[in-house]
């Protein structure tokens, strides 16, 4: 059974795929379904913070999420107008708080993202504050999130070469994001969080990306303490995890993963053997990155 989540790319929306033409192994040629991909200039105020690449929809999450995950955007700013110009694909974000930030765009750090990941100033920088709740995962929940996001219908699955991040409550998907850059739909969610005054302590972040360092700063600064992923993780990536006390998990398939931060907040509740000779229903392949 599939299920409906609020918002998520229309695999059918002509915007965002386009058909191309190829030839395979065999000299036969082949017509395919591929994912668009455009710039956008996100500007705060009147300064221009960066160009991302991105497949276009829900331009202001993107925006309002990534200069939040970059500390431009506070938490308890004021949003005062948000200008998105579809013809030259640029958006401004407006506050009623006077905002410079020309020192933390000359540092400028490329991360290990896909459509070239971006962090401005110390990657850090604001960890130390962070405190991320305590709670309990139960392994249940864990399953029944991994089967309902791997049977919806998505932009991945119809066009491939996109990643998806889902947040969640307890077993339950709450809002889905793809995007071409795990980062980017990281970003989408963070933006959506904050328009919607949504809070993060009891939340699950899934993404089919890598877990590496800057999506785990990330997810600390939104104040999700439980990543889970059915791909990879890098060793910095688990140390920051470890360090923030977050409950992470890597490479979900079916009923198998690997715990490598917040054990201790595990509830074991579901029993991974009953599926253990099954081949796991997921029709993503890992490494889409």
């Amino acid at each position: 059974m599939t299920i409906k989540v609020p918002i998520l790319p229309n695999p059918s929306d002509p915007m965002l795929t386009k058909r191309v033409k190829g030839v395979d192994q065999n000299g036969v040629l082949q017509e395919l379904l591929v994912v668009e991909e455009r710039p956008l200039t996100i500007f705060l105020n009147s300064q221009e913070i960066i160009t991302a690449m991105t497949i276009g929809d829900h331009p202001d999450y993107l925006a309002i999420g990534f200069l939040l995950n970059q500390k431009m955007l506070l938490f308890d700013d004021k949003i005062e107008k948000i200008e998105f110009d579809e013809d030259l694909q640029t958006i401004v974000i407006r506050t009623l708080r006077k905002t410079s930030y020309e020192k933390k765009l000359q540092q400028k750090t490329r991360t290990s993202g896909c459509a070239v990941g971006t962090v401005f100033g110390d990657m850090l920088e604001g960890l130390d504050d962070v405190e991320l709740s305590k709670n309990k995962v139960k392994t249940s929940w864990i399953y029944a999130l991994a089967k309902k996001i791997n049977t919806t219908p998505s932009l991945y699955l119809s066009a491939g070469a996109i990643h998806g991040t889902v947040l969640c409550e307890k077993s339950t998907p709450l809002i889905y994001m793809e995007d071409v850059g795990r980062h980017n739909a990281v970003d989408k969610i963070s933006g959506w969080m904050f328009i919607n005054g949504i809070k993060a302590s009891d939340k699950i972040l899934y993404t089919t990306g890598r877990l590496t360092s800057e999506m785990i700063i990330k997810s600390a600064l939104m104040g999700v303490p439980t990543l889970i992923s059915r791909s990879g993780f890098t060793a910095w990536g688990v140390e920051i995890a470890n360090n923030l006390g977050m409950t992470l998990i890597g490479r979900l398939r079916g009923r198998r993963f690997i715990c490598l931060s917040g054990e201790k907040r595990l509830v074991r509740d579901a029993d991974p053997k009953v599926i253990s000779d099954e081949k796991p229903k997921d029709n993503r392949k890992a490494g889409n990155d």
